[in-house]
């Protein structure tokens, strides 16, 4: 029969306190995020107080310019946009001002508008606003025809045909697409936009009518046999469908433009490459010494007392964040000078554990330092993920980064010869002669990835 007995053991563990999790929550919050949540702190416990924002350090008219105009939101738009480069073929996108509608009208207003430019009837005129409230901003119908039906005015007798039939006359505004009640009317609808002599067209209203989900899963080998038609055909049908816009709705009404506040600014001083917290970014704390001083000698006030612990914990838990920061960003600024000097071709390959090792800490905690934090740089702002790439052999056993690779192919797809676009072998041996041994396919996969279009959709486009 077993005893009940006392033992003592020795050992290690590790013990999350309020401080640290507080700390490690704080680490992973982007700028807008954190600044919501010492916003709260700021109302909810009244020994925080903000300090006066620090002035922005002066070293040169540009480099004062460059920091007071992204501190000015108007300015913060125009830097963002400015960002693109290589004519959107650099992995950062276009800018958003170049498809997103600048008249700041919604979809409803844009359709209520054409209602009226329109040659509806007044009973088709209701029935439209009522179809035109049941859109959605992804531009299709949100509502069926029975329900906008029931919606409307009992006794002014309108029935289902002519619901269908209004409807029939919405989908005919612009956006092409708009009021479709599946993806598979939406493409239909914008292909009807398109002139009946437009090669590919009747059977890509046969596929958009009748086989999406064999497009979706890519088996094309399917869709030839079945509809018994050649390559060419084919090629030109699916062209045509994936021209159309899934969500219509968004070229009217796109979603609100999300503009990222950096974390870290990095500049040249004295021929130094020099990291700094952003003056801007976080607002700096401090504990209210009038009401501290009130605690000092006296054992009541248990509430204050518990706020001044919160704030101090809050207060350094923001400088860890920091400091953590500032470490991180030092590390990869040293490491990827290069790219500060010479752009992406220059890129070195880094890895999250590269950095761990040199600043000393864990592998989970430079994810969480990466992710949505962001840095602003003489060559735009990126976020701190950019920065790590794989590594790829070269020839001369200094490893290249994916990111100096995929450079490198854009760069000699610039200046190939449109009429004769290079293939993707042929520029894998292009790069093999530069030394970097890379496969056709990892040069497909990036291509694809910077939204290229192999060579002979080049080709064409340039026919």
């Amino acid at each position: 029969m077993l005893k009940p007995s006392l033992q003592l053991k020795l050992g290690q563990s590790l013990t999350m306190t309020p401080q640290l999790q507080q700390a490690i929550r704080l680490l992973q919050l982007p700028v807008l995020d954190l600044n919501a949540q010492i916003q709260d702190a700021l109302e909810e416990n009244i020994m925080l107080e903000m300090e006066d924002l620090p002035d922005v350090p002066q070293t040169g008219a540009e480099t004062t310019a460059e920091v007071e105009a992204i501190r000015a939101e108007d300015m913060w738009q125009q830097r963002s946009a400015e960002r693109v480069q290589d004519g959107g073929w650099n992995g950062e996108g276009r800018p958003l001002t170049e498809f997103a509608d600048q008249s700041g009208q919604t979809l409803r207003e844009h359709l209520l508008w054409q209602l009226e430019m329109e040659h509806f009837t007044p009973r088709q005129a209701v029935i439209g606003e009522a179809i035109v409230d049941s859109i959605n901003d992804d531009g299709y119908l949100d509502a069926e025809l029975d329900e906008i039906l029931a919606s409307l005015d009992a006794d002014s007798g309108f029935s289902t045909g002519e619901v269908e039939e209004t409807l029939q006359l919405v989908q005919r505004l612009d956006p092409a697409g708009v009021g479709a009640r599946s993806i598979s009317e939406c493409i239909i609808l914008q292909l009807q936009q398109l002139d009946d002599s437009t090669p590919g067209l009747e059977l890509a209203t046969q596929l958009a009518d009748q086989h999406l989900d064999l497009i979706a899963s890519q088996c094309f080998g399917e869709l030839r046999r079945d509809l018994r038609t050649t390559d060419e055909d084919l090629h030109d049908a699916l062209a045509l469908i994936k021209a159309c816009n899934p969500k219509p709705g968004l070229a009217v009404s796109p979603a609100a433009a999300e503009y990222v506040i950096p974390d870290v600014f990095v500049r040249k001083v004295d021929k130094r490459w020099v990291v700094e917290i952003s003056p801007t970014g976080v607002p700096r704390l401090s504990v209210n010494q009038q009401y501290a001083r009130l605690l000092r000698g006296s054992g009541d006030h248990d509430v204050l007392r518990s706020q001044l612990q919160e704030a101090r914990w809050l207060i350094r838990s923001l400088e860890i964040r920091n400091e953590t920061l500032m470490k991180v960003a030092t590390c990869i600024v040293s490491r990827q000078t290069a790219f500060l000097e010479h752009g992406d071709e220059a890129m070195k390959p880094m890895v999250l554990r590269d950095v761990a090792e040199e600043v000393g800490m864990h592998e989970s905690t430079i994810s969480r330092v990466t992710t949505n934090k962001y840095m602003h740089t003489p060559r735009g702002v990126f976020e701190f993920k950019y920065f790590f790439s794989s590594h790829l052999s070269s020839v001369d056993g200094e490893d290249q980064s994916s990111t100096s690779v995929r450079a490198k192919i854009r760069k000699l797809i610039g200046a190939e010869n449109p009429a004769k676009p290079l293939s993707d072998s042929k520029i894998a041996n292009l790069l093999g002669e530069q030394g970097v041994t890379v496969a056709r396919r990892t040069v497909a996969k990036y291509r694809e990835a910077m939204n290229i279009p192999s060579s002979s959709e080049r080709r064409k486009r340039s026919a």
